[in-house]
């Protein structure tokens, strides 16, 4: 067996590590929401129920997508795999479906003020710095 002659750096697999610990919450956060008891709903404010009742089927796909893609994306990047690139974009594309639909097309600041941006711009910062680390390791030849 022939050893590859770029080995990743440690900061290789504390960003891998890290952005797979992010979309994992960010899967658990996609749980939560699919799986939301009648009673949990009925716990949150009325304004945010509203927003909950009124989330269109293609949202929640694009959500589940972005998740899961983010979080498949950050395994094949720790195997070293030129397909998370792939996986990355398709999961990027998806969180901005599921963005602009929330900052856009829903009463999403109405409900959560100003500060409601903020985890959203996060997220697409994220998705797009994956996209684009990825490209890079692709092109150090990390990624086979």
């Amino acid at each position: 067996m022939t050893e590859s002659k770029n080995k990743p750096t440690t900061s290789f697999w504390i960003i891998g590590i890290a952005a797979l610990i992010w979309n994992l919450m960010g899967v658990f956060a996609y749980l939560q929401q699919a799986y939301m008891t009648a009673e949990d709903l009925a716990a949150l404010p009325i304004e945010e129920q509203a927003l909950y009742d009124n989330i269109p089927a293609w949202v929640t796909a694009a959500f589940a997508l972005a998740v899961f893609g983010g979080a498949l994306g950050c395994i094949l990047l720790l195997l070293r795999k030129k397909l998370a690139t792939f996986v990355f974009i398709i999961s990027f594309v998806s969180l901005l479906a599921q963005m602009t639909y929330n900052l856009f097309m829903s009463k999403a600041m109405e409900v959560y003020g100003p500060g409601g941006i903020i985890m959203p711009i996060m997220v697409v910062i994220i998705g797009a710095f994956l996209v684009w680390y990825s490209k890079k390791m692709q092109e150090k030849g990390l990624l086979s």
